[in-house]
């Protein structure tokens, strides 16, 4: 239900823990120089598995932002979507007052949540000890308490939400932050996702379903998107969180402006569980929903400077997502940049849309499009120009963000300059 009318969301804080870099700065020029963070797995014992690599996260102190006995009571996600939010907050230098807190809310994306902490104390569990199952298992485990412990880290008592769409969920996490901020009332909405799980489970499940890489003996190559000889994404983990805000109050305090948020699409593809459409269906109605709530603001498609696509590596989704941005973009599509940071982080599932968002608001902040790397032998039936390898300089008025997930989910974003619209 909406309450008035229509406000304008600015995105004021960006929080980043990734492969490639913890902190924006650090993540952001890894990105821009095509440094990949994917290699073999350390975490455990890999050796049993087809897959044995990963993108996993390497520089994270979670006692930069908790104190040890916190720290003792999350699982990895959550520690990633705390330590997120933490740096998107300070960043924007928003202060969540008492006053202000009701008028915030936190609306996350996550896909597995605690799988580790299932398979540890599962493991506690047929050793004949159920009265060793750690009293922190459930809430450790269930998706949702990353938002609710932002919450209780933030201040924030305002709506707490989780969205549990898969690889879509960060983007979804946004765009209902968008929604929260542009038709309901609130203040500020700290929003984004968070994914870890590089465990054995998770690699044997992606393996048995060959959606993944096993390209074990050239790891750096193994995230490829739109390349000929993609066989698979490979599985990375993280937190991006960006902080939203009424963009009158984001000027009158004097936030810096990273980019406005213009507009968001979702569409299922009511489909199949893993496979996306072939012919795009379900993508094209995300992006053209995407582009209608955006033209409000009076955007036309032909403002779109840059797409930062899914993406995955694999053969059906990027045949797909190339289809479906020419069928929206029409004659236009050809001369649109398009991307995949993933061929440098991996795939953070349900943290990608987050991750994602951010890297499209840098794009705007700095005029550059990022790489995909690793792209060597063109597919032909990935046909658009997918800035191959070396970054590119482009003034960027407007900028699309995709994401879809298993079960066909979709989600959109659109991310325009400050004062551009």
């Amino acid at each position: 239900m909406r309450t008035g009318s229509p406000k304008r969301c600015a995105l004021t804080g960006i929080g980043l823990v990734t492969p490639v870099g913890t902190g924006l700065e650090k993540a952001w020029a890894n990105i821009v120089a095509g440094v990949g963070g994917v290699g073999p797995i350390t975490s455990f014992d890999a050796s049993p598995l087809k897959t044995r690599i990963a993108a996993e996260v390497k520089d994270f102190d979670p006692f930069d932002f908790m104190d040890r006995k916190t720290d003792k009571r999350l699982a990895l996600f959550i520690k990633y979507a705390v330590g997120a939010s933490r740096m998107a907050v300070a960043d924007s230098g928003l202060e969540i007052t008492p006053d202000l807190a009701p008028s915030c809310a936190c609306s996350l994306g996550c896909g597995l949540g605690g799988l580790k902490m299932m398979e540890d104390n599962h493991t506690i569990l047929l050793k004949g000890r159920p009265d060793r199952i750690s009293p922190f298992f459930i809430p450790m485990m269930i998706g949702n308490m990353s938002a609710g412990q932002v919450a209780i880290e933030l201040g924030i008592t305002g709506p707490n939400y989780l969205c549990a769409t898969a690889c879509a969920a960060g983007t979804h996490a946004i765009g209902l932050g968008f929604e929260l901020v542009r038709d309901h009332g609130m203040e500020a909405v700290v929003c984004g996702g968070t994914e870890s799980v590089v465990t054995p489970m998770a690699i044997a499940g992606f393996n048995a379903i060959k959606a993944i890489s096993t390209r074990n003996d050239e790891p750096g190559k193994a995230s490829r998107p739109f390349d000929r000889g993609r066989d698979g994404f490979v599985v990375g983990e993280g937190a991006g969180v960006v902080v939203l805000e009424e963009w009158e109050r984001a000027k009158a305090r004097g936030a810096k402006i990273y980019c406005e948020v213009l507009g968001y699409g979702a569409s299922c593809d009511a489909f199949h569980v893993t496979a996306p459409r072939e012919d795009g269906a379900g993508a094209v109605l995300a992006m053209e929903a995407a582009l209608k709530d955006a033209a409000a603001r009076g955007l036309s498609p032909s403002d779109i400077g840059y797409v930062n696509a899914h993406g995955t590596s694999t053969d059906l989704n990027d045949q797909m997502e190339t289809l479906a941005i020419r069928k929206v973009f029409g004659e236009l599509a050809g001369s649109i940049p398009v991307s995949s940071t993933k061929s440098m982080t991996g795939h953070l599932l349900g943290a990608a849309g987050g991750v994602e968002a951010a890297f499209a608001a840098l794009s705007i902040r700095d005029s550059v499009i990022p790489p995909t790397v690793n792209y060597e032998d063109p597919d032909p039936l990935c046909d658009l120009d997918y800035v191959p390898n070396t970054a590119r300089k482009a003034a960027l008025k407007a900028v699309m963000s995709n994401s879809f997930g298993f079960g066909g989910t979709n989600g959109v974003l659109i991310l325009g300059a400050p004062d551009a619209f």
